[in-house]
């Protein structure tokens, strides 16, 4: 908020008593879930044209392992990026690996050198480290329109029912860069166990949406009547946004208007914006009345059937749990 505002020594007097004193003792310090002071202090002296003190007072926080929750590792390898401090930013990927090896691929790549970032996620790989280095790999062939590489380079996840499946990562990358039927032909020949386990959860609703950028609208719909109501969760929601995309925009608000909830209303109003209809969007937004009290039920329902099966709502056999207190999100 201060950014711009010509008040950045002001702000740099504040922060810094505070960020000593975290540094000194962060459990002590009276001052709970303060990590952010010390990214904080950083940011104001990099805008305020003091770079190298920035980099030298995070990179103390850095090598003392004051990270907090909110990864200052990262924070300080995009720093290092943002002033061209490779060397010191490849010793940090290679000490603090997973936080820094984004922004040093990264910046490889923004000064024309991709053949380093690629030769360097392939030593990862091959050192046995984890799965999210082949993330990166894919990201970056990707980026490069290396589409069929990038699949090639992460295939052999794509039917693992643990978190090391890049399937999804690879399809949301791929589209982004206009790759919709590649994208598509994944979902494609997947094993039995993992459609068991994931297509109603996930698969089948992406592949929708990718029919739906494809100018396959039409055909996704299909898929979608032909099963049944009870199988395919938010139905009238998913139906209404590829109508749109089709260009039936009457239909799609049509299905839009009688569905209750916020969700529909938000995606009625978006929908309503897109095409000019401005006052009739403002119109169909519920009241901040009416969203406390859908709140409110909500909670109240999934408490109730909690008590009656707790196993139905991904909570375990756990009786203790109760409804989380959402006072502050009003």
């Amino acid at each position: 908020m201060t950014e711009g505002q010509g008040c950045d020594e002001r702000v740099l007097e504040l922060l810094a008593p505070i960020a000593d004193e975290f540094r000194r003792n962060p459990e002590e310090c009276g001052i709970r879930d303060l990590w952010d002071v010390l990214p904080a202090q950083a940011r104001v002296l990099e805008r305020s044209g003091y770079a190298d003190e920035a980099i030298r007072l995070l990179g103390t926080d850095v090598a003392a392992r004051r990270y907090g929750p909110q990864n200052n590792v990262e924070f300080y390898a995009e720093l290092l990026a943002r002033h061209g401090r490779i060397e010191e930013l490849r010793d940090l990927a290679d000490t603090r690996r997973y936080a820094a090896v984004r922004p040093y691929v990264t910046a490889l790549e923004n000064l024309g050198r991709a053949g380093e970032a690629e030769a360097y996620l392939h030593d990862l790989i091959a050192a046995k480290h984890p799965g999210w280095h082949e993330s990166a790999l894919m990201g970056l062939l990707i980026r490069q329109a290396r589409f069929d590489e990038a699949i090639e380079s992460v295939e052999h996840t794509f039917d693992d029912l643990y978190e090391e499946n890049l399937l999804q990562a690879t399809m949301i990358l791929l589209a982004d860069q206009g790759q919709h039927d590649k994208a598509l032909e994944l979902t494609e020949g997947r094993s039995p166990d993992f459609l068991a386990e994931n297509e109603a959860f996930w698969l089948r609703s992406n592949r929708w949406w990718l029919m739906g950028e494809s100018g396959r609208a039409q055909e996704a719909i299909a898929e979608i009547e032909a099963l049944p109501a009870s199988e395919v969760d938010d139905r009238e929601l998913t139906i209404a946004w590829l109508l749109a995309q089709d260009g039936r925009l009457e239909e799609a608000i049509a299905r839009l208007r009688p569905l209750p909830g916020k969700r529909a209303a938000t995606d009625l109003a978006e929908l309503l914006i897109r095409h000019g209809r401005f006052t009739e969007a403002i119109a169909v937004i519920p009241d901040v009345a009416a969203q406390r009290e859908e709140k409110r039920r909500f909670w109240t329902d999934r408490t109730e059937r909690q008590e009656a099966a707790p196993s139905d709502i991904g909570y375990g056999c756990d009786d203790s749990w109760t409804a989380p207190n959402t006072a502050h999100l009003e």
